[in-house]
């Protein structure tokens, strides 16, 4: 995360009236993470670049926040504690089809984010993004794609996406991604449970 108190007040004044001419009149900005400390840090952020924030720390609260008032922009966690995030993107666009979203997650996966692109999402950060990605990303024009890594993906990176990506066509569904794998369950679960291998 950056840090703002270095910056002088003149600069300040300067990037904020950028930001705001990126953002247009619409500026409300819902933040679903369950990591409270990121959450309020996030937000503190995102404030000085001119969005009107809200958050929100579960699955529950983000939907029952985009049900409220659909936000413009929305930046949400795709683990939290009582679901998936794609849930609430899924509320979000049942409200509002122009906003634009982004997912951020430390369980970096390509089957996930291309779910997440299906369902409206802009792009699709791992953590830990700072404030200036998720600025970018918010507001990047249509067309723009965010830089190739440099470093291809280990075999056990590719194995994981094989299996992310099995189990998003099924619906995250344990029982039938282990059955087309030909996998136990159990173990299945195991490997669903840990963060992707780099």
């Amino acid at each position: 995360m950056t840090d703002e108190s270095q910056t002088d007040p003149q600069t300040a004044r300067t990037t904020l009236a950028t930001d705001e001419l990126l953002l247009g009149p619409d500026r409300s900005l819902l933040i679903v993470d369950d990591d409270g400390p990121f959450l309020r840090r996030l937000a503190r952020a995102m404030e000085t670049r001119g969005f009107a924030v809200e958050i929100a720390a579960s699955v529950e609260e983000g939907i029952a926040k985009s049900n409220a008032t659909p936000p413009k922009y929305a930046v949400i966690d795709l683990r939290l504690g009582d679901g998936n995030g794609l849930d609430v993107i899924e509320a979000i666009r049942q409200r509002r089809d122009d906003t634009r979203i982004i997912i951020l997650t430390g369980y970096g996966n390509i089957a996930t984010a291309v779910t997440a692109v299906k369902l409206g999402a802009l792009d699709y950060l791992s953590k830990p993004a700072d404030a200036d990605d998720v600025f970018h990303a918010l507001t990047q024009r249509p067309g723009e794609r965010a830089e190739l890594p440099e470093n291809p993906m280990s075999a056990d990176r590719v194995r994981w996406e094989h299996i992310q990506r099995v189990y998003e066509s099924c619906e995250r569904n344990v029982s039938e991604t282990a059955r087309r794998l030909n996998m136990h369950r159990r173990t299945l679960q195991r490997i669903l449970a840990k963060r992707a291998p780099k």
